[in-house]
């Protein structure tokens, strides 16, 4: 079992079943996870919010002391999708001056308010144009994470 498919798990049995329809989308990193599902019949995204804070409190203490990350919640009704807590993290890394011309060009260019901002925003197109390949990377990390979890050292 992957730690993601332990994740998936977890909240399939701890969120109830009348908040939502089908199971959550349960998506994670290093410092959050993310849980998004189907909103239920019951009503509009906002009185979903509200209707459910205090359980999604109490599960989300729980989680982050089981999982040692922060839980971000979100909903989806049809094809919106609103996330009602999620962190923005700091991603440290070193660019040559090639890489800070792109983002500096963005800024300049009205595109980004910053060079933080440029960098999400450079990172949110590779994401939607090479979807395909990041899903087949990702496949790929979970099998090789499968196969150590076979290996002479578990």
């Amino acid at each position: 079992m992957t730690a993601n498919d332990e994740l998936k798990g977890w909240f399939a049995g701890r969120i109830p079943k009348d908040w939502f329809t089908g199971a959550p989308e349960v998506r994670a990193d290093r410092d959050e996870i993310w849980v998004v599902a189907n909103a239920a019949r019951s009503g509009r995204i906002k009185q979903h919010r509200e209707d459910t804070r205090e359980t999604r409190m109490q599960i989300s203490e729980e989680a982050e002391k089981r999982f040692g990350r922060r839980v971000s919640w979100g909903v989806r009704i049809g094809d919106a999708r609103e996330m009602f807590t999620h962190l923005a993290v700091p991603a440290m890394t070193r660019l040559r001056l090639p890489e800070r011309e792109v983002l500096d060009a963005l800024v300049d260019s009205g595109v980004a308010r910053s060079r933080a901002h440029a960098l999400a925003w450079c990172v949110r197109l590779v994401q939607q144009n090479q979807s395909e390949w990041l899903k087949e990377l990702s496949a790929a990390i979970e099998r090789v994470g499968a196969v150590r979890q076979q290996g002479p050292l578990n």
